[in-house]
C-alpha cells in the first residue's frame, strides 16, 4: 500500500503578518498532483490541520475546498486532530463525512479502533490517536499520573490489544500528534511540555509497521518506521534550513516500509542575516536573499536610524527585526530577553525562587510549580476549545 503522510498544516496562520492563504491553497492543489502522479492508496494527516481552535472563515472555506478534492480523488484519507485544533470542531459531522472517504479521528475513547483499508495482500488497519492532552485524557484512560508517556502507552496498548484480534498478516499504521524522544523542534511549535517532560520515548509505538507523526516542523526519520512529515511551509525563521516536503510510504505485503521524500512547493526562501546595519546593506554576498523574507539581527552597538526603512530599501521583504548589540555576557546591558533565551517557563521560575531567597526549590516546591504550569496550560486548552 502506497501511503502519502502529510502534518501540521496549520490553515488560518500568518508568518510574521503575512498571509499564508495563498500558498497553503497551493500547497492542497500539490498534494492533491502528488496524490494523482504517484498512484497514492492513502493520504494520511497527523494533526494540526488548523492553526488555532476557532479558525478565521477563509481557513475553514480552503478546509472545506481540501476535503471536496481529496474526496474526488477517491482515495481514503486518514486525519488526526492536534494540539493546536478544536478537536471537537474538527470532528463535526466526521459521521457523515466517513462516507465519502474522509476518515477524521478527534476522539480519545477511539483510538483503539482502526480505519481498515485493504489492498492486494489484505488489511492495513489506520489507527488514530489525536493529540492526547494528559490533564484532559488521564481519566478515559485509567492512568494515575497525568503525562504525556502515560497516556500514549494507555492508548497503544488500545491498539496492539486491537490488533492482536485481527487477523494474522493485518498491517498496521498509527497516526500520533506528539513530540517524539529524538525529534528536532523548531520556534513555531506550541509547547506541550507537562510535568517538565515534553517528550516521549519512540519505544511507546512498538508493535506497529508504521507511525505517522505530526507536531514538530522539521521532516525528520526517528526510525525507519516512525517519521515526521513535518509542516509544509515554513512558519518561521527557525525553520529557514528546513526543506519542507511530504513522506510517500510504500508498506510491502510483509510490513516492511520504504519511504521517499516529496518537496512542497516553497512561496519565498527564508534568509536569516546577521551583522551590523552598515555590513548588511554592503555586502554584495547577499545579494541572492533580496527576494527572501529576511529576518535581520543588528549587532550595532548603538541602536541606528531608521533600520527597517534602510534594510527594506535592500531586502523588501524584510519581516523581522532584531537588536542584539555584540557585548560580553557579564555586560550589565545585556538584555533581560536574551538572558531568559531557550528557557522554560518551569525554568525562569526555578531562576526566580533561587533570585529571592538564596537558594532553588526543593523537591516538593518542583512539584507544586509543575503542577501549577500543567494546570494552568490545561485550562487555556479548554477555554480555547469551549470559546
Amino acid at each position: 500500500m502506497r501511503i502519502l503522510h502529510t502534518s501540521d498544516w496549520h490553515l488560518g496562520r500568518a508568518f510574521h503578518r503575512v498571509s499564508m492563504l495563498g500558498a497553503q491553497s497551493e500547497f492542497i492543489g500539490h498534494l492533491v498532483a502528488a496524490v494523482r502522479e504517484h498512484e497514492v492508496d492513502a493520504v494520511v494527516v497527523a494533526g494540526d490541520v488548523y492553526d488555532r481552535a476557532v479558525p478565521p472563515l477563509a481557513a475553514v472555506e480552503l478546509f472545506d475546498d481540501a476535503l471536496h478534492r481529496l474526496a474526488d480523488l477517491g482515495v481514503p484519507t486518514v486525519m488526526i486532530s492536534g494540539n493546536h485544533d478544536s478537536a471537537r470542531r474538527l470532528g463535526v459531522g466526521a459521521g457523515l463525512i466517513d462516507r465519502a472517504g474522509i476518515h477524521l479521528r478527534t476522539e480519545p475513547s477511539a483510538c483503539g479502533t482502526p480505519v481498515v483499508l485493504a489492498d492486494a495482500y489484505g488489511d492495513v488497519a489506520f489507527y488514530g490517536l489525536p493529540y492526547l492532552e494528559p490533564a484532559l485524557v488521564k481519566d478515559e484512560f485509567a492512568v494515575e499520573r497525568a503525562g504525556h508517556e502515560t497516556v500514549l502507552a494507555a492508548a497503544m496498548d488500545r491498539v496492539r490489544a486491537d490488533l492482536a484480534a485481527r487477523p494474522a498478516g493485518t498491517r498496521s499504521v498509527v497516526l500520533a500528534h506528539a513530540f517524539v524522544t529524538g525529534g528536532e523542534p523548531s520556534d513555531s511549535e506550541r509547547d506541550i511540555t507537562v510535568g517538565g517532560v515534553a517528550a516521549v520515548p519512540a519505544g511507546v509505538f512498538d508493535g506497529v509497521d508504521y507511525v505517522a507523526l505530526g507536531h514538530l516542523h522539521g521532516c525528520q526519520t526517528l526510525t525507519d518506521r516512525v517519521r515526521y512529515s513535518g509542516s509544509p511551509l515554513a512558519y518561521s525563521f527557525s525553520e529557514a534550513g528546513h526543506r519542507k516536503s511530504m513522506w510517500l510510504v510504500d508498506l510491502a505485503a510483509d510490513g516492511t516500509v520504504t519511504a521517499e521524500r516529496l518537496d512542497c512547493p516553497v512561496p519565498r526562501p527564508l534568509a536569516r542575516l546577521r551583522g551590523t546595519l552598515d555590513d548588511l546593506l554592503a555586502d554584495p554576498a547577499l545579494t541572492p536573499q533580496e527576494d527572501a523574507w529576511v529576518e535581520a539581527t543588528l549587532t550595532d552597538p548603538v541602536r541606528p536610524a531608521d533600520p527597517m526603512a534602510r534594510l527594506t530599501d535592500r531586502f523588501p521583504h524584510t519581516l523581522s527585526l532584531v537588536f542584539d548589540p555584540d557585548r560580553a555576557p557579564d555586560d550589565p546591558d545585556v538584555s533581560y530577553a536574551r538572558r531568559l533565551a531557550g528557557r522554560t517557563d518551569r525554568q525562569i521560575a526555578e531562576d526566580f525562587v533561587a533570585h529571592v531567597r538564596g537558594a532553588g526549590p526543593d523537591e516538593h516546591e518542583l512539584a507544586v510549580l509543575s503542577e501549577a504550569f500543567d494546570a494552568v496550560r490545561a485550562d487555556g486548552t479548554v477555554r480555547e476549545v469551549a470559546r
